[in-house]
């Protein structure tokens, strides 16, 4: 699996990528300064050695301030150039932007195989996904100004009613869809007049690269800042200076409170977070078992359960727990574990060095309090993989249980009582989705009404997922803040603003001129179709 011979030729690594360069201000700078090397876990060598892709900037507290200031003067407290365009020229600017994009695709396919191991199939998915994602949201932006492209009248005051830009954003993305998840932030950000701030996550960061001339071409000066390096030394300083309005992030809800915490104006601050989760599948006596087991290994496997909407906890009905167990057991241990562009290939090397001796903990912590492995390869280590391990019976006092594992270890619980899984959820600090697998309406029916009070999303025979992109994406408790879809991630990125005026002869004389003459990029009844 890892020799040489077996990486096809448009796949190889050629060439190192040492990149020197970050955006600040409309200008990608050189940078002169230290610099970390990126390595993929995967190896192109016969025997076992992590690859060499490149190296990125390590920067410091100084380019990291310089890049707020460029977002700062862009927006020039609401004035600048940015917030001010007529709507349509901003939808310029992005068409242009996703065109230059599209022309990088192979590129970022490649380096989203080598540096997190996502698939072949996955990575191309990201890619499309993401300018499809992009597309979606000029449309959406579109409408938005058709439906604001009016004046509203209530005792006898006339109301011109828009969405406005809320300042500069602080853009932080994943590592487990570094394109996709990044811009699902930054694109709606960008596009409703914010000026933004952006640092790429530890892995998965080579593959924006290939973008930055994009962005550089695309938008006017500061618009779009983008840098690299440790959050700790790049975003906690420009946090504390409370020069920031909205702090975007998909990561953790330990990252998220340890940067709220150093705006000195938390009160000012806009947070537009996706955090963990600790989604659950429950399988009902009922449930079709093909089809559950089927959504089961998808929802807790893909991407090696590298997602924050992957199956972590599977609750099973006593009546078909042994049958259940078996059947998925084997199933596991039949899937295809190999290098991203394998045909076929399910399971693929983790980008993490430490994540198989993580997996080992929970696995160790779990046989020690009576847990067992049920299936044959589970716990197997390769140089950068471990196999999934199906663990029953599962207790709370478990760390698989307790903790969200982000990888290759599936925890199952029986129940007896639909209430046990019910209080578990309710108690849980998380409440993003949950999957429901059954089919007696008498016994559906109460369920869905209280799940949706426990969690956003219930997927009815269904694996969990974020898509599709125009679906609200969002959660409660530690899961989220605010929500993100093309409609709602727009609305994230804004508030209502508007215009008011007397209904009397000079404001309406007024307001006709103002009209009339365009010379207002706000008062407008003109929209794009």
């Amino acid at each position: 699996m890892s020799k040489k011979s077996n990486i096809p030729a448009e796949f190889e690594i050629t060439n190192v990528i040492h990149h020197n360069t970050y955006l600040v201000d409309g200008e990608l700078r050189k940078w002169e300064g230290n610099s970390t090397e990126v390595f993929s876990t995967i190896s192109s060598t016969e025997a076992y050695k992590p690859t060499l892709l490149g190296s990125i900037p390590d920067m410091d507290e100084k380019s990291a301030l310089d890049a707020l200031g460029g977002a700062l003067k862009a927006y020039n407290q609401g004035q600048g150039a940015w917030p001010t365009m007529r709507i349509s020229d901003r939808i310029e600017c992005m068409e242009k932007f996703v065109k230059k994009m599209e022309a990088k695709r192979n590129e970022v396919v490649k380096l989203l195989m080598w540096e997190i191991g996502k698939s072949l199939p996955d990575s191309e998915k990201e890619f499309d996904r993401t300018v499809d994602y992009i597309y979606d949201t000029i449309e959406d932006y579109k409408q938005l100004d058709r439906d604001a492209a009016k004046f509203k009248k209530h005792d006898g005051v006339y109301a011109h009613i828009r969405r406005g830009p809320l300042g500069v954003v602080l853009c932080l993305g994943p590592y487990n869809y570094p394109l996709n998840e990044t811009f699902a932030l930054l694109i709606p950000a960008i596009i409703m007049g914010n000026t933004t701030i952006f640092k790429p996550a530890k892995h998965g960061v080579l593959l924006i690269t290939p973008l930055l001339e994009a962005f550089r071409s695309s938008f006017p000066k500061g618009v779009v800042n983008i840098i690299f390096g440790r959050g700790r030394t790049v975003a906690s300083p420009i946090m504390k200076t409370g020069k920031v309005d909205v702090l975007a992030l998909i990561g953790n809800s330990k990252s998220a409170n340890a940067l709220q915490e150093q705006h000195p104006k938390s009160n000012r601050l806009r947070l537009v977070l996706g955090l963990e989760a600790k989604n659950p599948a429950i399988i009902l006596p009922d449930a079709e078992l093909d089809l559950t087991i089927d959504e089961c290994i998808a929802g807790t496997l893909s991407f090696n359960g590298q997602r924050c909407t992957a199956l972590k906890v599977v609750y099973v009905h006593e009546d078909i727990q042994e049958e259940f167990n078996k059947r998925f057991a084997e199933r596991v241990d039949a899937l295809k574990f190999g290098n991203p562009w394998e045909n076929g290939v399910k399971l693929t090397p983790l980008p993490e060095p430490g994540k198989p001796a993580y997996i080992q903990e929970l696995i160790d912590d779990a046989l020690s309090k009576g847990a067992k492995i049920l299936n044959k390869k589970g716990g197997k280590h390769y140089d950068n993989y471990i196999w999934p391990a199906v663990l029953y019976p599962v207790t709370k006092d478990m760390r698989v249980y307790q903790e969200e594992q982000f990888g290759p270890v599936i925890p199952i619980l029986s129940f007896k009582d639909i209430e046990e899984p019910l209080d578990d959820m309710a108690a849980s600090n998380y409440g993003q989705q949950v999957s429901l697998f059954g089919k007696d309406v008498y016994a559906l029916a109460p369920l869905i009404d209280t799940l949706v009070n426990l969690v956003c999303r219930v997927n009815l025979n269904s694996s969990c997922q974020r898509g599709p992109d125009v679906y609200p994406f969002t959660g409660r408790k530690d899961s989220a803040q605010a929500t993100l879809s093309v409609h709602d991630a727009l609305r994230s990125f804004s508030i209502r603003t508007f215009v008011a005026s007397k209904d009397n002869a000079l404001n309406n004389e007024i307001l006709e001129k103002l009209l009339d003459s365009k010379l207002s990029n706000f008062i407008s009844t003109d929209y794009i179709l």
